[in-house]
């Protein structure tokens, strides 16, 4: 790893704890500056603007989640690989929620952005988990674990945004009083076990 490496990841890093302590708004270029013990002039050398940061640092984040939550057992059956997949997106609730915060955060963000073309290698990075999905999938097929789908790719895209969108609904602070009536994992506990019953081949 070279130097100018060294110290990008490092400028990343201080950029991520910011982005996740604060909010992706309010944070500036200054503000990692300040953090990182650095000039705006070398944030601005190695990123050129604010989006590329928050780029990088969604990539980070996703690559950790990635790593620590989404490993899925070679010998398992395609129903166990798809139960441990849904089950991630609990764990990280359970462990790591600031990570729906940050995410949610980070789709408003991005949205009134001008260069939408820059979430290319972002959206390239996500195309793993499809991936694993739809392997696991087949597995499910082939031992019987799992019903066939009409089309897999939709039902994965449904499943997970619904998923996620109830993981970052439920990470920020509740604006209704219903919000408080039910424990926020029994929700996306009901939610996931709707999504395995409907899948599963018993």
């Amino acid at each position: 790893m070279s130097l100018k490496d060294v110290k990008v990841n490092f400028l990343v890093d201080v950029a991520t704890e910011l982005f996740m302590s604060q909010s992706i708004q309010d944070v500036t270029i200054k503000d990692i500056a300040v953090a990182a013990q650095v000039g705006e002039a070398t944030i601005y050398r190695y990123f050129g603007k604010k989006q590329t940061l928050v780029l990088q640092a969604a990539m980070k984040l996703q690559k950790i989640v990635s790593s620590d939550y989404f490993r899925l057992e070679e010998k398992a059956t395609g129903y166990q690989k798809l139960e441990a997949f849904y089950m991630s997106y609990l764990n990280i609730f359970e462990h790591h929620r600031d990570y729906y915060k940050f995410i949610r955060e980070f789709d408003l963000y991005m949205r009134v952005q001008d260069d939408m073309d820059s979430l290319s290698s972002y959206e390239n990075s996500l195309d793993q988990f499809k991936n694993d999905f739809k392997k696991a999938y087949e597995v499910g097929l082939k031992d019987s674990s799992l019903k066939p789908q009409e089309d897999v790719e939709m039902f994965y895209f449904t499943t997970t945004h619904a998923l996620l969108e109830l993981c970052k609904k439920l990470s920020m602070k509740e604006v209704l009083s219903q919000d408080k009536t039910i424990e926020k994992t029994a929700e996306i506990k009901c939610l996931i076990n709707l999504i395995l019953n409907s899948i599963n081949n018993k």
